[in-house]
């Protein structure tokens, strides 16, 4: 994994949670919380919570809750925290594969679209396992393959277009690339999660396309592909992914999205 591939600082935070949280995040983020709030925890941990999309919707799920919200990146955890403010939810940085907290301390963790960044996957499902009280449950969830995200696939091929010969490939290597079910729940069983089940869950993507090009292209690690290659030609990227966004998905964008969630007991 690149060194920038979980980069999120600056103004990244921001158009991640503008841009990129209503049209790609929040319909995944009631999802789970509807799940979370059907197994009626009274302890949660939140990995790679970033900018607290996630956060909110189970903080309003499940009131009675106690949440923990953890993120590597400061800068995205100071957005969270800037939008939700409860004493009932605490935010704390924290790396998912070294988890600063006792054994079996929650009833709950949970996970969005964070495990494709871990760099040692294993190793972060073991740190869920051992935090998590018996007979507690590890609920996240991972993007499918990138062709069943058409919004997506149309913003990675119009990027790599400017630069074919050395593609950025951000999207498809690391949020969309962790998308065979098979091998996840081989790193779930090697960390010692037993009892595991999933569920691919389709979804609509809808927003204004001039807020989902810039999302994608500056709200994310793709920007420092971008940058790296050519940092003046980051407005053309995103007016290249901005055309053919609107070509193939219209405006405003309403096209389909893939997830898998998986719920995990030790």
């Amino acid at each position: 994994m690149a060194s920038t591939d979980t980069a999120f600082a600056g103004s990244i935070p921001e158009f991640y949670d503008r841009c990129l949280g209503p049209f790609l995040f929040e319909p995944y983020a009631a999802d789970l919380a509807g799940r979370a709030a059907a197994l009626r925890p009274g302890r949660i941990l939140e990995t790679a919570a970033g900018t607290g999309i996630v956060t909110r919707a189970l903080a309003a799920a499940l009131p009675e809750a106690e949440i923990v919200a953890t993120d590597l990146n400061p800068d995205m955890l100071r957005v969270a925290a800037s939008k939700l403010d409860s004493e009932r939810v605490t935010f704390a940085p924290a790396d998912a594969q070294s988890l600063p907290f006792p054994d079996a301390a929650f009833d709950l963790i949970v996970c969005q679209f964070g495990a494709m960044f871990f760099p040692d996957r294993v190793q972060a499902y073991r740190e869920a396992r051992r935090v998590l009280r018996p007979g507690g449950i590890f609920l996240f969830n991972v993007w499918d393959r990138l062709d069943s995200n058409p919004a997506s696939l149309a913003v990675a091929e119009a990027v790599a277009a400017l630069f074919p010969g050395d593609p950025p490939s951000f999207l498809s290597r690391v949020p969309f690339g962790y998308h065979d079910k098979g091998a996840v729940e081989a790193d779930l069983r090697s960390a010692g999660f037993a009892r595991i089940e999933s569920e691919t869950v389709a979804r609509r993507s809808r927003g204004s396309a001039s807020d989902v090009a810039p999302g994608l292209c500056q709200g994310s690690p793709l920007r420092a592909e971008i940058e790296a290659r050519a940092p003046e030609r980051l407005d053309e990227a995103t007016e290249a992914a901005l055309s053919e966004l609107v070509r193939r998905c219209g405006d405003p964008v309403d096209a389909a999205m893939s997830a898998h969630v998986f719920e995990a007991r030790g």
